[in-house]
């Protein structure tokens, strides 16, 4: 057998799925992202089952539902003991492992099967109040404190990691969050083993807030004329939680300036990051790897950025479950360019195929399901719709997707809602009420009680959906296993 290809994983912190200039996006530009596409495959209904970090990264790294790697909402301080990883599989195989970024696990320099990791996982409340030094859990901060000769850091302009306050970065370019990870990554292709094949993990923590993109990519966005964002008739579901007095809210109809400036800090990141990456390509060339290379382009979530006067991420509408999922390399040289997938494919189908396209066994314990025979049309039977959920205030958000229609069903309240994707891909119009819609409104929701029977939580008794019923962001095995309390 030949040398196995070299994979790189790029993944970013909460990019949305509509946010790339192929998309037809009316603002951003992502020319290099583009192109990648352009010389590969791009799912247009990609999604994230559990759209927070935490969870959504369990997905990532193992390959599995969330029912199976425990986590169905957002809890920091629970260890990740899983025996199998992505990175497990290919430094077992013979791989060079190295993640480079944000990796969001317990304990925080946690390896997940990698042979080497350099971290930074941003602003996080749980690891600065517990580490004062933080520089034990993050080897971007001391390297940052090298070059400025100072006790720097990271939050001198003062920008919260949820807030929704916008700026430029307040330091030189290169000594920005994603210029330091590109540049480690490139370093990696220069110290690699160059015996061996490698995994690289390329982990950005934005747009993940802080909004705050190097001036240049900031300016860029900061008077372009933007539209509105989508506002459906269903957003007074949650007009009791509206919080618009916070920086980091969740519920506002936010003042249209500092929307604005939210918006050019979001997209002033993306396009900012888009750059980088093509940095890193560029690299890949230059050591004239680009043939015997894949490359997988995804994000753990999406941000809801005003949509329907929501923020943040955890809800089950577009802006925030959906993510990009972009995959180039040898074995598509020939592929029609341009090519467009619509099947509704998950994170945890990432691990599957990343290690099918190096040659590698798939674990018995990955769930999820390798993208290329999809690709190739050899697929008869894709998945008929996922299932994806969120715990958030002690109650759970469950919804069901086929990438043509959207069934969401709210454990604390047992309002349903149904949106038709493929006519209205922003969910204005909740269809769930209307009597026309009667028959496919329980043909989603048995889906659901079928899905959800036998759950700890009690949602369902297999006949019906029960609402009411608490949730917590991990499942009883995991808490058991840890010894950690809720």
């Amino acid at each position: 057998m030949g040398k196995r290809p070299n994979i790189i994983l790029i993944c970013t912190d909460q990019w949305r799925g509509d946010c790339l200039s192929c998309e037809d996006h009316p603002v951003v530009q992502t020319p290099y992202l583009d192109q990648i596409a352009g010389d590969g495959i791009r799912f247009n209904r990609a999604y994230s089952a559990t759209p927070s970090c935490i969870p959504a990264r369990a997905a990532l790294y193992t390959g599995q539902k969330q029912e199976t790697h425990q986590r169905v909402g957002y809890r920091d301080g629970v260890d990740w003991n899983y025996p199998t990883t992505i990175a497990s599989e290919f430094t077992r195989h013979g791989y060079q492992t190295q993640a480079i970024g944000k990796m969001h696990v317990h304990p925080a320099r946690s390896q997940v099967g990698f042979q080497n990791v350099i971290l930074h996982d941003g602003y996080m409340h749980f690891n600065r109040a517990k580490f004062r030094q933080w520089d034990l859990v993050d080897d971007y901060l001391p390297w940052l404190r090298e070059q400025t000769g100072r006790n720097a850091d990271y939050f001198e302009h003062g920008l919260n990691c949820n807030s929704y306050v916008a700026r430029p970065w307040d330091k030189p370019e290169y000594m920005h969050p994603t210029n330091w990870v590109t540049s480690q990554s490139i370093d990696f292709l220069r110290r690699r083993d160059t015996r061996k094949p490698f995994f690289m993990y390329v982990s950005y923590h934005r747009p993940h807030p802080p909004l705050d993109p190097p001036r240049w990519a900031f300016e860029q966005y900061r008077n372009q004329e933007m539209p509105p964002p989508p506002v459906g008739d269903w957003t007074h579901l949650f007009d009791e939680f509206e919080d618009g007095w916070r920086a980091s809210t969740m519920v506002s109809d936010m003042d249209p300036q500092r929307l604005q400036l939210a918006r050019a800090g979001y997209y002033g990141h993306l396009t900012h990051i888009d750059h980088q990456i093509n940095r890193l390509i560029e690299a890949v060339s230059e050591y004239e790897l680009t043939d015997e290379t894949y490359v997988c382009f995804t994000s753990d979530h999406g941000d809801l950025l005003g949509d329907h006067h929501l923020f943040r991420k955890v809800m089950p509408y577009e802006g925030a479950a959906r993510v990009p999922l972009i995959l180039s390399g040898p074995a598509f040289r020939e592929t029609p360019p341009r090519t467009v997938l619509d099947a509704p494919v998950a994170l945890r189908d990432i691990m599957p195929t990343l290690l099918d396209c190096a040659g590698v066994p798939i674990p018995e314990s990955v769930e999820g399901r390798s993208l290329l025979p999809l690709i190739s049309g050899t697929q008869k039977n894709w998945r008929e719709y996922l299932h994806g959920e969120h715990t958030l205030g002690g109650y759970s958000m469950q919804y069901l997707t086929n990438g043509r229609q959207k069934y969401i069903w709210h454990s604390r309240t047992g309002v349903e809602q149904l949106f038709d994707l493929t006519s209205d891909p922003t969910e204005l119009f909740d269809l769930a009420a209307k009597v026309e819609n009667a028959d496919a409104v329980a043909g989603w929701r048995q889906r659901m009680i079928t899905e959800l029977s036998g759950r700890e939580e009690g949602f369902s008794d297999g006949k019906q959906l029960i609402s009411g019923k608490p949730s917590s962001p991990c499942l009883s095995e995991l808490r058991e296993e840890t010894g950690t309390r809720f």
